[in-house]
């Protein structure tokens, strides 16, 4: 009787994980299980939403540090300097790259910003006039004939179109002001959190894993040291990208005469720590200088920005980044534009570590329910 009867294991493992479409409508079960408990209830998660808007900016940066800071805290900690030495000594020297930046490059990049401002309301009606001769041309005329197009009317939705983008440029400000508030708190906050974070952080693994079951610990282990690796890689390797992409365009600013090189190189650069959309974001400006400058500044331009690119896709990326993140670049794109739809700025920024965060974790999830389902057996 006893070897007839199915271990309770074998038969959960016959009726549910060996049967795909009792474990796919399981899935969907605990799925809207659980979004119709969050909805119900989501008042009771208010106040963790504020705590979250409110810590996120700070540990964000101090996040962005520590991958940056801790190979060097790391590197004296191995030649006999205790750690928090270590990190005092770091921030000393901090906070002298910050004093020399404070008196001798803002004052040469606020003088060009306010140039910039100054001069950016005759650059727009330049560029309103060169659109005027444009659609007056008699090229257009003819291809207006030819297509029926009803330019002054594409025109009028054009200007109603750029009028719309700047009032909300301008409304956009006070979010502006708003966000430069929080900003300020949160570089007040960051320099603690960092401090800790360099002290403690290699404490922090052993101590998430002492709250696991035992038998979950060690594939937990290789999750977390898997999803490290991917963080430090995409945060080290965007920011030193992102370094190259302004010096070199700084340089290409220069050589070809482009008014504002550093200012617009510094935009370049910035931007750039968002993969593909970075670029195309940072070359308006310098577009848009370049148009009214001269047609020619503005073949310059395209040729120096091409070449830039052609740099960093070929040769730097390939040798900082490498493939270790196994992203595609149309994921990469979606990935990016869906969650800056969902969260903003914000989601723009985290959209890509955030993905290959994920991503570890799906996977490994997926390997597990492999290896106990039957499934997938050859």
């Amino acid at each position: 009787m006893e070897n007839s009867r199915h271990p309770k294991g074998e038969i959960f493992k016959k009726l549910i994980l060996n049967n795909r479409f009792v474990l796919f409508l399981m899935i969907l079960l605990l799925i809207g299980i659980n979004i119709l408990i969050f909805r119900e209830v989501s008042f009771i998660f208010t106040p963790l939403e504020v705590l979250f808007k409110t810590v996120l900016l700070p540990i964000m940066m101090a996040t962005v540090l520590y991958y940056l800071l801790n190979p060097i805290v790391n590197y004296l900690e191995k030649l006999k300097v205790k750690r928090v030495y270590s990190i005092l000594l770091l921030y000393l020297v901090i906070i002298g790259l910050i004093s020399i930046l404070i008196v001798s490059v803002i004052p040469f990049l606020r003088e060009q910003i306010m140039s910039l401002v100054h001069s950016f309301p005759q650059y727009t009606k330049d560029v309103e006039e060169l659109i005027e001769q444009i659609v007056g041309s008699q090229f257009v005329n003819e291809a207006q004939k030819t297509l029926n197009i009803n330019v002054p009317d594409l025109a009028n939705n054009i200007s109603n179109q750029v009028s719309k983008i700047v009032n909300n440029t301008w409304m956009g400000i006070g979010v502006f002001v708003g966000a430069v508030k929080d900003f300020i708190l949160a570089l007040i906050i960051m320099p603690f959190i960092l401090f800790y974070l360099l002290k403690d952080g290699k404490k922090l693994p052993k101590y998430i894993l002492s709250l696991l079951p035992v038998s979950f610990r060690s594939q937990t282990f290789d999750v977390m040291k898997e999803i490290n690796n991917s963080i430090s890689l995409y945060i080290r390797g965007q920011i030193i990208v992102s370094f190259c992409i302004g010096f070199l365009l700084f340089i290409g600013f220069l050589i070809i005469g482009l008014e504002y090189a550093s200012l617009l190189a510094l935009i370049a650069a910035f931007t750039s720590i968002v993969p593909y959309l970075g670029p195309a974001i940072a070359i308006t400006p310098a577009l848009i200088i370049a148009i009214v400058t001269s047609p020619i500044m503005l073949l310059k331009l395209i040729i120096v920005w091409t070449v830039v690119q052609l740099i960093e896709g070929k040769f730097i990326s390939p040798q900082i980044m490498g493939r270790n993140l196994h992203i595609h670049p149309i994921t990469i794109i979606f990935v990016i534009l869906t969650a800056g739809n969902l969260f903003g700025v914000i989601g723009i920024i985290l959209a890509v570590p955030g993905y290959a965060v994920l991503k570890v974790i799906i996977t490994h999830l997926f390997e597990e329910l492999k290896s106990r389902s039957e499934l997938y057996n050859d």
